[in-house]
């Protein structure tokens, strides 16, 4: 088992899966738990995780998204919705616009930090026709589609790419 940090490090981009092994049950569980246990503002969860396992509507997705192919290949997509009108009860026009949103792709990041802890990959997709996941996934109106990501167990795992360095980053006030 990894620590936080190696898990943080091993993360990575991958987009070819090993189309033979299936994502267990147990692991995929832990994973939308651990979605869920991210932080939300007002611990509201303003978010709705649609779990798409079915070969014919990941091909549909990998249309969806400018036919990004490792998207019908990976075993599982996990598509993130944000529920705008959830936050917006409480916390109005900003938890509207923003606190779903972040709500949303925060749970999505502790998805694909979970994914290697579970020994597997993933890839977050964000560039996707929104009107053509909702017809896909049977989502007419309410949540917002925000992000897809693909998991399963690689086929190859890519190079590290090249990261800012933190004093390009980060600033101290003192």
């Amino acid at each position: 088992m990894w620590d936080f940090f190696e898990t943080v490090r091993h993360r990575h981009s991958v987009r070819s899966y090993q189309s033979d092994q299936p994502v267990e049950q147990e692991k995929l569980h832990a994973i939308l738990e651990t979605a869920c246990s991210a932080p939300s503002a007002g611990d509201l969860q303003s978010y709705r995780i649609i779990v798409v396992s079915s070969p014919e509507k990941r091909r549909a997705l990998s249309g969806a998204a400018q036919q990004q192919a490792f998207i019908a290949e990976a075993p599982v997509c996990l598509i993130f919705c944000a529920e705008p009108e959830r936050s917006a009860q409480k916390y109005g026009e900003r938890g509207r616009d923003l606190y779903a949103l972040q709500d949303t792709t925060i749970a999505a990041a502790y998805a694909q930090l979970a994914v290697v802890a579970a020994g597997m990959a993933s890839t977050w997709v964000g560039y996707f026709d929104e009107a053509k996941v909702r017809e896909i996934i049977g989502l007419e109106s309410g949540p917002v589609p925000v992000a897809m990501l693909s998991l399963g167990y690689p086929a190859e795992l890519p190079e590290p790419t090249q990261r800012r360095r933190l004093d390009e980053i980060v600033s101290h006030l003192d």
